[in-house]
């Protein structure tokens, strides 16, 4: 059987798979999010091994988040993001340090040595920049103002996570990597600025002419900036969001919006599904004290230690306390 035949029928599986979990999990009234990653256990390598090559599924997994991010960033006013940045990298710093602080000593306290605990304690900072807003796009959230608050504190967290990767490549010795990535990300953003500036209406306007051609140019665009961000150590979620910002202030963003959501969900699928594949359920043998421990941590210490940040910066207490509840995850960057 050829490659191509294999991965054929394995993205059929799991689409049959995903499709029937997806309608269990509706009747169960649990989010999709869900139903595809229990996908993905199951087609897993610890069960039926329908994935025998996942790369092909996290290309078009990887896809999906550079869509769905590009989709969050038309609907971001660059103003905005002006007024919410200073606040959301302070609000950010402050729950990415009280929250490793609190998580290195409850790994400490299960017995972990200091090493592990602090490693620990920083992967139970990050929440999950896709989990988060796709589940604040299906429940229409995306726009609040909580929400708006809790993908500030992400992008703020993706940042940080920039710098960290950048720093534990200088201890490893690849000394530049945080420079690199820094250079990279300027060059990045000028170059949105310029398209912006110059490029942006005129030749959105022309594309327009032909919707399946304005469809691909976005779809490429977005894939672009994701591509190169990615190259840059900045994370393909910052590029997506970025290619979405650089076209929010065009007259066609609620086309390209309503046009891609779809391929936006569809593609979606494969993310959750290779999550849901690369878990290894059978770590959990003879650590079931320590993992429930932590996610207590997780769903609970998590928000409770979000909420007073939030209301420190002079958020409401509901808007501080669905913000807190939002980021009650941890990131795929974690695993």
């Amino acid at each position: 059987m050829t490659a191509s035949h294999t991965a054929f029928h394995e993205i059929t599986a799991l689409l049959v798979l995903g499709a029937a979990l997806g309608f269990a999990g509706q009747w169960l009234r649990q989010p999709l999010i869900v139903a595809f990653i229990v996908a993905g256990i199951i087609a897993g390598p610890d069960a039926l091994g329908v994935v025998s090559n996942a790369a092909h599924v996290q290309v078009l997994g990887e896809l999906g988040v550079a869509v769905l991010l590009f989709l969050v960033g038309l609907k971001l006013d660059p103003g905005l993001l002006r007024t919410l940045g200073p606040v959301a990298l302070a609000t950010g710093g402050a729950q990415v340090l009280l929250t490793t602080l609190v998580g290195t000593g409850l790994a400490l306290a299960l017995g972990q040595p200091p090493q592990t605990a602090a490693a620990i304690g920083l992967a139970l900072t990050f929440s999950s920049t896709i989990i988060v807003i796709k589940l604040l796009w299906d429940k229409g959230e995306v726009d609040s103002l909580h929400g708006r608050v809790a993908l500030g504190l992400l992008i703020a967290q993706d940042l940080l996570v920039v710098v960290l990767m950048g720093l534990l490549a200088g201890m490893r010795g690849a000394e530049g990597s945080l420079t690199y990535a820094a250079l990279g990300g300027t060059g990045l953003l000028v170059l949105v600025l310029l398209f912006m500036r110059f490029l942006a209406q005129g030749l959105l306007a022309r594309l327009a002419r032909s919707p399946e051609l304005l469809v691909t140019f976005a779809l490429a665009w977005a894939a672009l900036l994701a591509g190169l961000a990615d190259t840059f150590g900045l994370g393909k979620e910052l590029g997506g969001l970025l290619a979405g910002v650089a076209l929010a202030a065009t007259p066609f963003r609620e086309a390209l919006a309503s046009r891609l959501a779809s391929v936006r969900d569809f593609l979606l699928l494969f993310f959750f599904v290779s999550l849901g594949a690369s878990l290894d359920v059978g770590a959990l043998h003879g650590q079931w004290l320590p993992a429930l421990a932590l996610s207590v941590f997780v769903l609970v210490g998590k928000p409770l230690i979000v909420l007073p940040i939030l209301l420190a910066a002079g958020y409401g207490r509901r808007t501080a306390f669905m913000a807190g509840v939002t980021l009650a995850q941890i990131s795929e960057f974690s695993l």
